[in-house]
């Protein structure tokens, strides 16, 4: 009688054992291998990005975004982010990554000292990070000279001031009775832009630091608490205008952009409203020279007109470099994108044209001058000291 074993049972058995010399052989490769990821963790092991192609098909592009999440500086990377690996070709996959603290400064070390350099890691700067590179602080281990912007994107702001402090107009910044009080965040955060304006405009102002954000100094305004204050772009039509038109404040000055040229204008966003320099030659009667105004200028650039940017490190192959600055350019020109980023852009373009690594180079270049009087500033007048 012969015995049929079914094919489940045969599918099951197991295999027949090795032989001593296929064992070895076996146990030697994984031996290798152990060895070769306890060396060089795992590195020789993994995929090498294929980013010098033309394509990032396959790839995943993660963007280290040095806050917490939910701010406004993750939402834009998020939405911009998102909207450049779709432009990518191949469309690789988006990862966005918080790693918060220390002002943003924890991460931004980190990204500076680890990133990969094939054009699949990429940094979120903010003002929040780039102020403190500039003043030199010591826990500071990062360095913007050395990383490549792919895309940058800014926004505006604009001073105003409340009537019943007795200001109608720029002419009432100077030669008071007696000094107007400022409502500020942090000396050496997105206020310094502000602070160095007042310096330069020789605006007679108290400044009272600590606030939560802007939003609380712009209350604090409207009981009287303080009497100027600034509002970024996005706050300024639906807190500041409906207290300009009920004639309870005065707007005083935009802080302006930097153009192509490096020249101070007007923000397209209030065309209406004249810049810090008009007003420095309405009072003076001559243009604005000499430390304060290039220290002005240069912190307008890296606050306002490069507030957020895309980063990658510098070593960068230039190929996947020049695709990412492309790929980003052509998304900022493309209407479909321009029509969903305009709350989150609030109006103000995308920049990735093939001059933006050598404009904000000259932007983010600040000689020592410059740094000395700002250092001197912000220990003399505001009693703040950089370490």
């Amino acid at each position: 009688m012969t015995t049929v074993t079914p094919a489940s049972a045969q599918q099951s058995a197991d295999p027949p054992p090795l032989n001593r010399r296929t064992a070895v052989a076996v146990m030697a490769v994984f031996t290798v291998l152990a060895v070769v990821a306890a060396i060089f963790g795992g590195g020789l092991l993994s995929r090498t990005a294929t980013t010098t192609d033309g394509d990032f098909a396959g790839e995943t592009v993660e963007v280290v975004i040095p806050l917490a999440e939910g701010g406004g500086t993750d939402t834009w990377a998020r939405f911009v982010g998102q909207g450049l690996t779709r432009a990518l070709p191949g469309q690789p996959g988006f990862a966005p990554v918080n790693d918060a603290g220390g002002e943003g400064i924890a991460g931004t070390n980190r990204f500076f000292a680890t990133a990969e350099a094939d054009g699949t890691h990429l940094l979120v700067s903010t003002a929040t990070s780039v102020v403190p590179w500039l003043l030199g602080r010591s826990e500071v281990q990062y360095n913007f000279g050395d990383l490549t912007p792919v895309l940058a994107n800014g926004t505006g702001a604009v001073v105003y001031a409340r009537t019943g402090a007795g200001v109608n107009g720029p002419q009432d910044l100077v030669n008071r009775a007696a000094p107007l009080k400022f409502g500020g965040i942090s000396a050496t955060g997105l206020d310094l832009t502000t602070l160095v304006a007042f310096d330069l405009l020789g605006t007679d102002v108290e400044a009272i630091f600590g606030f939560e954000g802007r939003g609380p100094v712009g209350l604090a305004l409207q009981r009287g608490e303080i009497d100027i204050d600034y509002q970024t772009t996005s706050a300024y039509g639906p807190s500041v205008q409906p207290l300009v038109d009920s004639g309870g404040a005065v707007p005083l000055f935009s802080l302006g952009q930097i153009d192509a040229a490096g020249n101070v204008v007007r923000d397209p966003n209030f065309p209406d409203i004249p810049t810090v320099v008009e007003v420095y030659r309405t009072l003076n009667g001559t243009d604005p020279s000499g430390p304060a105004y290039e220290a002005y200028r240069a912190l307008l650039g890296v606050t306002y007109t490069y507030q957020k940017a895309m980063w990658v490190p510098q070593d960068t192959p230039p190929q996947a470099t020049e695709l990412l600055r492309r790929s980003a350019e052509q998304m900022g020109a493309d209407p479909v994108f321009n029509a969903e980023a305009e709350k989150v852009l609030g109006g103000y373009p995308i920049v990735a044209d093939p001059r933006l690594p050598e404009r904000i180079a000259e932007s983010y270049r600040v000689d020592d001058e410059v740094k000395g009087y700002v250092v001197g500033l912000l220990g003399t007048r505001y009693h703040v000291t950089i370490d």
